[in-house]
C-alpha cells in the first residue's frame, strides 16, 4: 500500500520529529511503500505522480498552506482516504504557539472544511472516547473521531547501557509553557538530591527565543531559518539514556494532567527502552498500563517525591516493573500496532 505523509519541515526539533520518523520507519517494516510530503514540494506533483493510497495530514494552518485541496479531491474520487489529526474542539492549548488552533469549535473555516466532506475521511485524535476537549466534534460535523494513540518506535529505539548517560534521574522534553508549574514542583527540586540530567528544546531563553525564529522560518518556508536549531539528541540517543538510568521521569503538560484523556510518547518510549518509568497522574495512563506492576504513577506531589526516594534506594524493586512495562508496550503500544490500527480503520472505511 502506497502512504504518503505530510510533514512541512523534517528538519522540525519538536515531537513531530520522533512520531513522523516512528511511523516511517513501522510502515516500510510491514512492507509499505511511504513517501513525505514536505513544504518543498509541489503538492500536486506528488499527487499525480505517487498516487497514494492512505494520505496522512493534520488540520492546522500550517498543513493546509502547503496542500493543493482540489487535487486532494480529486484523489479521494478516486479512492483516496485521508487521515486527519485534529486539534481539540474545546482546546485549552496556550494561544501562543503557532501551529496549535485556538479550540476546532471557534474556527468557522477548518468546521465548513470537514462538514462539507471537503477533506478528510477518517478524522483521528490521542484522545480518549469521551473526553471533554473533544466534546462537541461529532455532532456539530457529523463525523466521528478514532482514537489512535502515540506509542514507542521499534526501529529507530536501539536500548543499549552507555556510560556516557547514567543518571540517578533523566528527563527527555521541550520547556513547554504548560509544563512550568509542574517542572517547579516535580523536576527542578530534584536535581538538588540527585545525580539528574535534563535533555531537550527550549531549557535556555536564548535557546527558546531563536526557537521562535526557527518556527517563523519554517512557517514561511525560507530555508536560511527553519533549520537554525538543530536536535539536541540522536534518535538513537533517547533509547540509551532510558536505558542508561535509574528512573526516568515523565511529565505532561498541564491540560493533560487536568483532562485525562491522553499521554505523550514518553509514556510507552520509557518501558520500552527498558527503562523504569515514574509519571505524573495522568488517568488514562492506568487505562494502557497496571500501576505499580508495568509503571509507576504518582497519584500526588507527596507521592512523587517518596516513590522516587523508594525506587532510588532499592533499585532492586524495579527490575520486574521494566520487564512487565516493556512486555506490555511491545504487544500493545508500538507504532507497528499504530499502523495495523490505521491500515484496518482504512479497510473498514473503504
Amino acid at each position: 500500500m502506497k502512504i504518503l505523509f505530510q510533514i512541512p519541515c523534517k528538519e522540525t526539533i519538536y515531537a513531530i520529529r520522533t512520531i513522523y520518523n516512528a511511523y516511517k520507519a513501522a510502515f516500510i517494516d510491514l512492507g509499505h511503500i511511504f513517501k513525505t510530503l514536505t513544504s518543498d514540494d509541489d503538492c500536486t506533483k506528488v499527487f499525480e505522480e505517487f498516487v497514494p493510497d492512505i494520505f496522512i495530514t493534520s488540520l492546522n494552518s500550517y498543513y493546509l498552506k502547503f496542500l493543493n485541496l482540489d487535487i486532494i479531491r480529486k484523489h479521494r474520487k478516486r479512492g483516496l482516504i485521508v487521515f486527519v489529526g485534529l486539534p481539540f474542539w474545546n482546546s485549552p492549548i496556550n494561544k501562543s504557539r503557532v501551529n496549535a488552533v485556538n479550540g476546532l469549535s471557534k474556527n468557522k473555516k477548518f468546521v465548513d472544511l470537514i462538514k462539507s466532506d471537503s477533506f478528510g475521511d477518517v478524522y483521528r485524535s490521542t484522545c480518549e472516547q469521551g473526553d471533554p476537549r473533544m466534546e462537541g466534534f461529532e455532532k456539530e460535523t457529523g463525523y466521528k473521531y478514532y482514537t489512535i494513540l502515540l506509542g514507542a518506535d521499534k526501529i529507530n529505539l536501539k536500548a543499549e547501557f552507555s556510560d556516557k548517560f547514567t543518571a540517578d534521574i533523566s528527563f527527555i522534553g521541550t520547556h513547554s509553557p504548560q509544563k512550568r508549574d509542574s517542572f517547579r514542583k516535580y523536576v527542578f527540586p530534584l536535581k538538588k538530591k540527585y545525580n539528574m540530567a535534563i535533555y531537550g528544546q527550549g531549557w535556555g531563553v536564548l535557546d527558546r527565543s531563536i526557537g521562535w525564529i526557527q518556527k517563523g522560518g519554517q512557517y514561511f518556508n525560507i530555508s536560511c531559518l527553519k533549520t537554525l536549531i538543530k536536535p539536541k539528541l540522536k534518535l538513537e540517543d533517547e533509547a540509551k539514556i532510558y536505558n542508561s538510568s535509574l528512573i526516568s521521569i515523565n511529565i505532561h503538560e498541564d491540560h493533560q494532567v487536568q483532562f485525562g484523556g491522553d499521554c505523550n510518547e514518553r509514556t510507552f518510549k520509557i518501558p520500552f527502552c527498558g527503562g523504569f518509568e515514574i509519571t505524573d497522574n495522568v488517568a488514562c495512563i492506568g487505562k494502557y498500563f497496571k500501576d505499580g506492576e508495568e509503571i509507576v504513577i504518582a497519584e500526588n506531589e507527596k507521592d512523587w517525591y517518596e516513590k522516587v526516594d523508594y525506587y532510588i534506594k532499592n533499585p532492586n524493586k524495579r527490575n520486574a516493573i521494566i520487564e512487565a512495562g516493556k512486555k506490555k508496550v511491545l504487544a500493545k503500544h508500538t507504532y507497528h500496532n499504530r499502523v495495523n490500527q490505521i491500515i484496518n480503520i482504512y479497510n473498514k472505511v473503504k
